[in-house]
């Protein structure tokens, strides 16, 4: 059974947390040329000749994804990038013409961001893909022609921004994500053979990452390949993306946005956990150290009654149903409009608030203590938080700095790579959430 901390309906008191202004680092961001002229694959692609050291003892990536959409309201240039090793643009799209990539968010952020990193000596990386951009990665990947036909795109898209590498966020290797991505058997062997590519094509010291689920990627047969070691000799690392594991999409109760562990949870809730998911990857071959945590600055909220919460003043109940009809208006949110998404599907909104407008809004403080008559609880067993509004009924589950605390350990005990945060456009004004993570990997 996870075991529950007493609620605070009172503001606690804010402990300091430790902050960390070093930031560990690939190395000097000189801009990266992704040239034809290639380098033989390494068979023992890793981290260690990107990184320089946190603390004396451990090297680790501090790393995180940009979000385009933010321009307006976190430019580029109020990202603290002394404290980051890399950070990756989101996103460049897939589209039906191999030839191309599309740019959302317009080139002109995209221009401020790769400017901004290199003035800061911090390497600039581009996503391609994302959960609404991934629906022709398939088909791009498909054929020998594809492959070196999509290879030169990426390459040239890359030489004509100035990146200095390629993130790989395809939402998923023959498993449907948004719901009309095209998939097929061949989906992973055929990603394993781009990358291959891609890598002939760019030399060893451009930077090629990708972010991925929770198990390895599917296999012909649609459950996970049992050996994924052929990835890690040409990826320099991957960020599994151990979140949005609970959210008013879940069958079982309002639950967890990213536990690290869920073992302690009762079995019909046990979903998969940031320990699980790095069990699943390194148990298919691939290495502990080039493995990144992906961590989240924000939070899922669910509308649970008063009663659902439980009797217990002081205890929130576990798991509470939800009214998965009326979702919370999440950050950015302002109406309750049902409109098609990608594919079509009529879609509402998703209740997600980021870690910033949580304090905006008056659920807590910057440093995850509950404000004034909002209750609140740590859940143990996921390491993660909650707070309720019982006059609103809104209830949130969010990554807190005691769980990103407990995340940083958990890197520092595992050996792995570093840390990933989606998004870093969301955390504390005061960076309370990468300040601590840092600090304890």
């Amino acid at each position: 059974m996870k075991t529950f901390l007493i609620i605070t309906a009172l503001a606690s008191l804010v402990v300091g947390r430790p902050t960390c202004s070093k930031r560990p680092a690939y190395g000097k961001s000189t801009t990266t040329t992704a040239t034809a002229a290639a380098a033989t694959i390494s068979t023992t692609s890793t981290l260690n000749t990107n990184t320089t050291n946190t603390n004396s003892t451990t090297s680790k990536l501090a790393t995180g994804w940009y979000p385009g959409w933010y321009q307006t309201k976190f430019a580029p240039s109020q990202i603290p990038w002394e404290k980051y090793s890399a950070l990756t643009f989101a996103f460049a799209t897939t589209t039906p013409d191999l030839n191309n990539l599309t740019l959302p968010d317009g080139e002109a952020v995209v221009q401020e961001f790769v400017s901004q990193a290199h003035s800061h000596n911090v390497k600039a990386l581009y996503s391609v893909g994302g959960w609404t951009g991934s629906m022709f990665f398939s088909s791009a990947v498909a054929t020998a022609e594809n492959r070196t036909a999509f290879t030169k795109t990426l390459v040239d898209f890359a030489n004509k921004y100035k990146f200095d590498g390629i993130d790989f966020d395809w939402e998923y290797p023959n498993k449907q994500g948004i719901g009309c991505n095209t998939i097929s058997d061949n989906d992973t062997a055929n990603f394993l053979e781009l990358l291959q590519e891609v890598r002939t094509k760019v030399g060893n010291d451009f930077q090629l990452t990708a972010a991925v689920g929770m198990a390895p990627f599917n296999g012909p047969d649609g459950t996970p390949s049992s050996d994924v070691s052929g990835f890690a000799k040409v990826l320099n690392h991957i960020a599994i993306m151990a979140y949005d594991v609970y959210g008013t999409f879940s069958t079982v109760g309002a639950g967890p946005n990213a536990p690290l562990q869920d073992s302690c949870a009762p079995t019909k809730n046990q979903m998969g956990s940031g320990t699980s998911s790095v069990k699943a990857w390194t148990a298919a071959g691939f290495p502990a150290n080039q493995i990144l945590l992906g961590v989240p600055s924000y939070g899922h909220s669910y509308t649970v009654a008063n009663y659902a919460i439980g009797s217990d003043a002081k205890k929130l109940a576990e798991y509470p149903s939800f009214d998965a009809n009326l979702v919370p208006l999440g950050t950015g949110e302002t109406s309750r409009a049902v409109v098609p998404d990608q594919c079509g599907v009529p879609t509402g909104p998703g209740g997600v608030f980021d870690y910033s407008d949580m304090v905006t809004r008056g659920f807590i403080d910057s440093k995850g203590n509950p404000a004034n008559g909002i209750l609140h609880q740590f859940d143990e067993c996921s390491q993660t938080a909650y707070v309720y509004n019982a006059s609103s009924q809104v209830l949130i589950n969010y990554d807190d700095p005691n769980s990103f605390k407990a995340k940083g350990n958990f890197i520092r005990d595992q050996n792995l790579g570093g840390f990933a945060m989606w998004h870093i456009a969301s955390d504390s004004s005061d960076s309370s959430l990468l300040d601590t993570i840092i600090a304890n990997m």
